[in-house]
């Protein structure tokens, strides 16, 4: 049997697949309300040999007809990720191929993927998903006017993606958005972070996007926040109040930036939570 390099778990119908963008260079210096050293003895601890890189996941979904992507990655955007095309069809499906492209929000390594070099669509035959007031965040013009220059990038990138999928774009109204897939409001770290709760019987998936950027540290620490934040106090709150969930209701993880494992589980520990890559536990 060929191998194939991806992990998969199956809820219900679907199956769902993690398959890495690649990583950003980053540092511990983006996070505050926690120590650059205590951030590092934690990725020390964890046993991550660069303590500072952020990793990109995306998720494929199939089943019940349908191939859906959620989020798309950076594109290759300042050298950083671009792998998911090619995971993509390493997995056995080409971009033609993806009917819903679901986003978390609209940062670079979300969106990025989404338009090809020339601007025009990767995914030609996707309706584009998102919530509204993640639109009408990237929309505010004085929101981009006090943007510094990375952020009026950002803003730009945005703006020229929703224009190129207008005619397929659609905004979660709180319903499914196919039979088994639902979107979850997670505020904070945009108007319109979104999660999606992939569920079947007792069995439950959720793809929570970027509830954490460093998962040993923000789970550990639930009060560090990263500088991306658009509103760091609710991120915050929105980050304890889906790890105390995950927690408690024993929720399978699948996040955009865990490691290239893609799924996790989440446990109480010494007054915050710990990351389990395992399931083991």
């Amino acid at each position: 049997m060929k191998h194939v390099p991806f992990i998969s778990c199956q809820i219900g119908d679907f199956l769902v697949t993690a398959l890495s963008d690649g990583n950003i260079s980053a540092s511990l210096d983006l996070l505050s309300g926690i120590e650059t050293v205590d951030a590092e003895v934690i990725q020390h601890n964890a046993g991550i040999v660069e303590p500072g890189n952020i990793h990109i996941n995306c998720y494929l979904i199939r089943g019940r007809g349908r191939t859906i992507l959620v989020d798309t990655g950076t594109g290759g955007q300042s050298e950083a990720g671009g792998q998911l095309k090619a995971n993509l069809v390493a997995a056995g499906v080409r971009p033609d191929d993806v009917d819903t492209v679901l986003l978390t929000h609209g940062h670079p390594d979300h969106i990025g993927g989404l338009l090809d070099a020339e601007g025009r669509p990767v995914y030609e035959h996707a309706e584009l998903h998102l919530h509204t007031l993640e639109a009408e965040y990237w929309w505010d013009d004085e929101k981009q006017r006090m943007a510094s220059e990375r952020g009026k990038y950002n803003f730009m990138l945005a703006r020229r993606t929703l224009d190129a999928y207008a005619q397929s774009v659609r905004f979660f109204s709180g319903n499914e958005v196919t039979e088994g897939i639902l979107p979850v409001w997670l505020p904070g770290h945009t108007p319109g972070h979104t999660g999606f709760r992939v569920g079947s019987g007792d069995k439950s998936l959720l793809i929570w996007g970027d509830i954490v950027h460093y998962p040993h540290i923000q789970s550990a620490k639930p009060g560090a926040s990263i500088l991306f934040d658009v509103d760091p106090a609710q991120a915050e709150d929105t980050r304890k109040k889906t790890l105390q969930q995950a927690a408690r209701d024993k929720l399978l993880i699948a996040g955009m930036h865990l490691d290239r494992t893609g799924f996790a589980t989440v446990f109480m520990a010494d007054g915050g939570y710990r990351i389990s890559y395992s399931g083991n536990e």
